[in-house]
């Protein structure tokens, strides 16, 4: 994620936006693995990736899987749910004749990952073979989530009061919260899982057989290149090594945190964002995100001594909450409010988010005439997880459960918000 004019970019000059979706049969919704058939109809061989101008598209791990993604870093977040959704419209007709659609939110309601999932068959292969030996991707946290990853860049300061260390500092402490904006995934199998957030649930758990790969989720309070290397990286290369005697994974992308340094894009990628109904509404979740970090790292509320002293225990925590209840969750009082400015009890995730877009992206400002819209959605009717089950109504019938993602499906085309009534 670099500037091509003058080197690196500096903190939030640049986004680089990746959403990833679903390929299901177009009438019964099940998964429909033909990912390399289209990228096949799209570029005329077997390909792994096609540019579709401003916007690439790439296979992933399972084969009912695509993911769309800017072309290198976009210099604003305004005008990109237009370009991701001429791609999304190209693709829809692409699949028309694969007899498949495209299909929103983290997870497949009702998907049996260990009946289902099919595996990248082409180019790359080797890296998903190698991962499904080591960790078995037949389960939910590889074969079934989709995730919005937001990629922002520092500059060229890697000292421990530089832009790496501020970035990251920042991101740690809003991390935990952001499940209350964007869970998305609150079925398994067809059940209510009991979360809001079953994609991430699933997720911490998918690298057991190795934990330093995934860590707590929550990064670990790192704020020089050389200690992210050591502490980290270096700890999940040893123990995969005995898994991975050749290295095929030994890269910065095998870190599975729930945002990983990027030093080779001088980037840090946030990974905890279930995917939305559409593009609007994830970009209103990364624009609100990105405003509350620029906040942190310009030492608003909390000087940046304080957000590194955050302890991982009380952020773990945090995330446990908002993965199980979103923006119902209770917010920790005293320290961790106040590196947001806030003090008192009684404050819920959903609360404090509403109290940032209100201080950050008031009416009558360039975010809020952008974003406004799809965050009064979110913030008003609650995030999409609780927007679906407010549309079940508790049936959680096949017949049922289809009219409502078939729904999901068109709010995609459509670039609409979800709303449950």
């Amino acid at each position: 994620m670099t500037h091509s004019g003058r080197g690196r970019l500096g903190l939030f000059e640049g986004y680089g936006i990746e959403l990833e979706y679903m390929l299901v049969d177009r009438s019964t919704l099940d998964v429909k693995p033909v990912c390399d058939e289209l990228l096949r109809a799209a570029a005329g061989e077997y390909v792994g990736d096609f540019e579709d101008g401003p916007i690439g598209w790439s296979n992933e791990l399972a084969l009912h899987v695509v993911e769309l993604k800017t072309n290198g870093p976009a210099p604003s977040l305004d005008g990109l749910s237009e370009r991701f959704g001429r791609s999304l419209r190209r693709i829809d007709q692409l699949l028309e004749p694969l007899g498949a659609r495209l299909l929103p939110t983290g997870m497949h309601p009702w998907m049996d990952p260990h009946r289902e999932l099919r595996l990248w068959p082409h180019e790359n292969d080797v890296v998903y073979a190698t991962f499904d030996r080591i960790f078995d991707c037949t389960g939910h946290g590889w074969a079934n989530l989709q995730s919005m990853h937001v990629n922002l860049p520092f500059g060229e300061d890697l000292s421990p009061e530089g832009e790496f260390a501020r970035l990251h500092a920042a991101i740690r402490v809003v991390l935990p919260l952001l499940p209350a904006l964007a869970a998305s995934t609150p079925l398994l199998e067809g059940r209510a899982s009991g979360l809001a957030d079953t994609r991430l649930e699933v997720y911490r758990s998918n690298a057991r057989r190795v934990p330093s790969v995934s860590g707590r989720v929550v990064p670990e309070a790192v704020f020089t290149r050389p200690d992210y290397e050591r502490e980290i990286l270096g700890r999940i290369y040893a123990d995969m090594a005995p898994h991975d005697p050749e290295g095929v994974v030994r890269h910065e992308w095998c870190n599975a945190r729930g945002a990983i340094a990027r030093f080779d894009r001088s980037a840090i990628e946030i990974r905890v964002l279930d995917v939305q109904e559409c593009p609007r509404a994830d970009l209103a979740i990364a624009a609100l995100t990105s405003a509350v970090l620029q906040a942190l790292v310009g030492e608003r509320w909390s000087p940046l001594a304080r957000q590194k002293a955050a302890p991982l225990e009380g952020l773990v925590r945090q995330l446990e909450r908002c993965i199980q209840q979103a923006e119902r969750a209770e917010v920790a009082a005293g320290d961790y409010l106040a590196l947001f400015g806030v003090g008192g009890e009684g404050w819920s995730a959903g609360a404090l988010w509403r109290h940032l877009a209100d201080e950050l992206l008031p009416p009558g400002s360039a975010g809020h005439a952008a974003f406004g819209d799809a965050l009064d959605t979110i913030l008003g009717e609650g995030p999409l997880a609780r927007r679906i089950l407010t549309a079940l109504e508790g049936d959680l019938s096949r017949e049922r459960l289809r009219a409502v993602y078939g729904r999901l499906a068109d709010c995609l085309l459509g670039d609409q918000l979800f709303h449950a009534r």
